[in-house]
């Protein structure tokens, strides 16, 4: 069996959700690190600040890549072939392969978070989920009205970035057979308008030492594995202004002979995808530590 593990992006965070994960043994004291080194308090914000505190880009970024670590690190045997990660979750799949440490990863994110809500604040801009239609139209339509696809999530999923005005009038003239979803987002993540965040990125990023990934480490910039660990940095400050290949990344694991899915948390948004694009292919969505059992089993299963 081929066993990999996915790590979600923004917008699969909910109010509360690691709550549950401060049972474990040394959580608190793992958290505290980590907010210690992202600059937000991920002990408030996962257990006691409401869905718009949590929202702010600031704050999702490094809540979301913490939980997935905190995790990650909860699992006793973590014997995976590969992982990806979904946007910023590429964050927490570069500390899982080896590429970054976790410090180095967290405080990344932090810089990550805070420079594309500054981007996000200097336009009023926004994303729209477009459900189902035809690929090639849909793109058609967006460039007729100066949008960006940001995210090529597959399953007949495909998300569009720009201006608030453009949004609009997607709603309000969509491609045949499509739904137009607003999503609550601050801004256009992986488009022009995220060019100031880049630069920041990238003069943090200069300063962190890498690793070559000690397993599988595939890419959201075409979907492709990448070998040296300096490549994946690179890759990772470039992503926040261009599109996210989720749709060539599960063409990859279909390719690779993928045979099970492990998704850490804030879990169930990529496992959801995968059933739809990945026909077959087992998953296991961690949401709470009552799950750990059932990640352990499919990770026994490809070692038996």
């Amino acid at each position: 069996m081929v066993i990999i593990a996915v790590f979600p992006g923004q917008g699969s965070q909910t109010p509360g959700f690691l709550a549950p994960w401060l049972t474990l043994d040394g959580a608190a004291e793992r958290l505290a690190e980590y907010s210690e080194w992202a600059g937000v308090d991920l002990i408030a914000a996962g257990t006691e600040w409401d869905a718009d505190r949590i929202r702010d880009t600031q704050v999702a970024q490094p809540l979301i890549v913490a939980a997935s670590l905190l995790s990650w690190g909860a699992l006793e045997h973590r014997g995976v072939a590969g992982v990806a990660g979904h946007s910023v979750g590429e964050f927490a799949a570069a500390a899982a392969a080896g590429v970054l440490s976790e410090e180095d990863a967290l405080r990344l994110v932090g810089i990550r978070g805070r420079a594309m809500a500054e981007a996000a604040a200097a336009e009023q801009t926004g994303m729209s989920a477009v459900i189902g239609g035809d690929e090639a139209s849909i793109v058609a339509r967006l460039e007729e009205l100066d949008l960006t696809p940001a995210n090529y999530n597959g399953g007949g999923q495909l998300v569009a970035a720009g201006s608030l005005p453009a949004l609009q009038a997607l709603t309000a003239e969509p491609p045949a057979g499509t739904r137009v979803i607003p999503l609550q987002v601050a801004g256009a993540f992986h488009t022009r308008y995220m060019g100031s965040a880049v630069d920041a990125l990238r003069q943090a990023a200069a300063t962190v030492e890498s690793a070559d990934p000690a397993v599988t480490l595939w890419s959201n910039r075409d979907g492709a594995s990448v070998t040296s660990g300096a490549d994946f940095v690179d890759l990772l400050v470039e992503q926040v202004a261009s599109p996210v290949r989720w749709d060539l990344c599960m063409a990859s694991f279909a390719a690779e002979g993928v045979t099970g899915i492990l998704e850490l948390p804030p879990a169930g948004t990529l496992t959801g995808l995968a059933k739809r694009a990945l026909r077959g292919v087992p998953g296991v969505a961690v949401k709470t530590p009552d799950d750990l059992p059932a990640a352990q089993a499919l990770l026994s299963g490809a070692h038996a």
